[in-house]
């Protein structure tokens, strides 16, 4: 890479990161201001939207408030549980108003169920055993930010992930018990939020083929973190599939569909969700054919430095104390390391086990930085099969999808 090439790179991390030299030069005060882009105290809340900012923490970054987009700074993410007032927001369509529990049904119909079956939220909790898991809940296009040229969407930095602790049934209990006919090959789920344009469209209706949907893990569930959903998140109902992209993970949830087929539902066809099945040049067009494009399944190992908070200033001499969280869609963790130097020598962190799977586990690590003067800490995990982060940003797509480079913050040792 040419010298121009490498300090226009390293300007980008600085601006991206909010640590220009200036900050560098004045102290902490700036550091921790990250980025400076809006926070949700300055946003207002779109009419007839049902959706408070106040349930939300102030730090929380507004990319789109119609629908809401809302991702979480790294540092904010350090909870093993991601608190509700952490979480995420990535809607399609608008919040549904008037939202009551004791009327809800759920039902399951389809070209390959046995029977149509309605089901009220009540029948869900006493016909069918309780199950709770911690399950990491992710955005395909977390990340998009770091494309060149951008993908096409709202332009997640690193905060559209986080892992929460989901009560319900599982899917594969209630499908059952409306009967799967063997021609079965995906589920397809509908909710109550409405379209942007207002009219009586779909805003988005994807689903998981049956392999998935019939996982221990996969839950249809009615709270997170112990307490009723809220809103924002899908209350009173909503379907969970840990470790794929979050789309798959319907909010409102109304209705499932057994199909005989691939779901063809809203956002599951074009450039949506999807990537090309052969390597493209960064910016060609590809024609978005299911000849030329797959669907996005598993989500990619991942990882995220959770503490310091970026811009963080060590005392010289003692141990950079580092930690954060790793995933890998369906896989574990198997090892993860950290650098100090750009990626020319590696340290070995020590990673948690799942408490299960499709769940986060926790890294901790602790570094002696040599001398004086600013360092980048970079975080690369490494999952059961052995694939590892890519230090750079991964092929490019159309939508920006699966942004899995290794993530980094700024330290400086004074």
């Amino acid at each position: 890479m040419a010298k121009d090439e490498i300090q226009k790179s390293r300007r980008q991390f600085l601006v991206k990161t909010g640590l220009g030299l200036a900050g560098l030069a004045l102290g902490n005060n700036l550091w921790a201001k990250g980025s400076g882009t809006t926070g949700t105290g300055q946003q207002k809340l779109t009419l007839g939207d049902g959706f408070s900012l106040k349930e939300k923490h102030p730090d929380l970054v507004v990319l789109s408030d119609k629908p809401w987009n809302i991702e979480t700074p790294p540092h904010l993410l350090d909870d093993v549980i991601t608190p509700a007032n952490k979480l995420f927001v990535r809607n399609n369509g608008l919040i549904p108003e008037n939202l009551d529990a004791k009327t809800w049904t759920l039902t399951i119909d389809g070209e390959s169920v046995e029977k149509q079956t309605v089901f009220t939220l009540d029948d869900l909790k006493k016909k069918f055993k309780h199950h709770t898991y911690q399950l990491v809940h992710e955005c395909a296009g977390n990340g998009r930010s770091e494309y060149s040229p951008p993908g096409h969407g709202n332009q997640w930095t690193t905060g559209g992930v986080g892992c929460c602790e989901w009560t319900g049934v599982r899917l594969r209990d209630v499908l059952e018990a409306a009967g799967i006919k063997k021609d079965a090959v995906y589920i397809g789920y509908y909710g109550r939020d409405k379209h942007l344009s207002g009219k009586d469209e779909v805003p988005i209706s994807r689903g998981v083929p049956m392999r998935k949907a019939l996982e221990d893990e996969a839950l249809i569930a009615w709270a997170m973190n112990g307490q009723d959903i809220p809103v924002v998140h899908g209350y009173p109902l909503r379907v969970l599939f840990g470790g794929w992209p979050a789309s798959t993970s319907g909010k409102w949830l109304t209705r499932i569909a057994i199909r005989n087929k691939i779901h063809d539902g809203a956002k599951m066809n074009g450039t949506d969700y999807r990537l090309p099945k052969n390597p493209i040049a960064p910016g060609a067009k590809i024609t978005a054919t299911n000849e030329n494009m797959r669907i996005i399944e598993a989500m990619p190992v991942k990882s995220l430095i959770t503490y310091p908070k970026t811009g963080a200033q060590l005392t010289e001499g003692k141990p950079l104390e580092l930690r954060g969280h790793a995933w890998a869609g369906d896989r574990k963790i198997k090892e993860m390391h950290v650098s100090y130097d750009f990626g020319a020598t590696w340290h070995k962190a020590t990673v948690k086990s799942q408490r299960n799977r499709n769940c986060w586990q926790q890294w901790s690590a602790a570094l002696k930085l040599p001398q004086k003067g600013y360092y980048e800490v970079w975080a690369r995990a490494t999952d059961s099969e052995n694939v590892m982060q890519p230090m750079l940003v991964p092929a490019w797509n159309p939508g920006g999808y699966l942004n899995n480079a290794c993530h980094r913050i700024a330290v400086e040792v004074v």
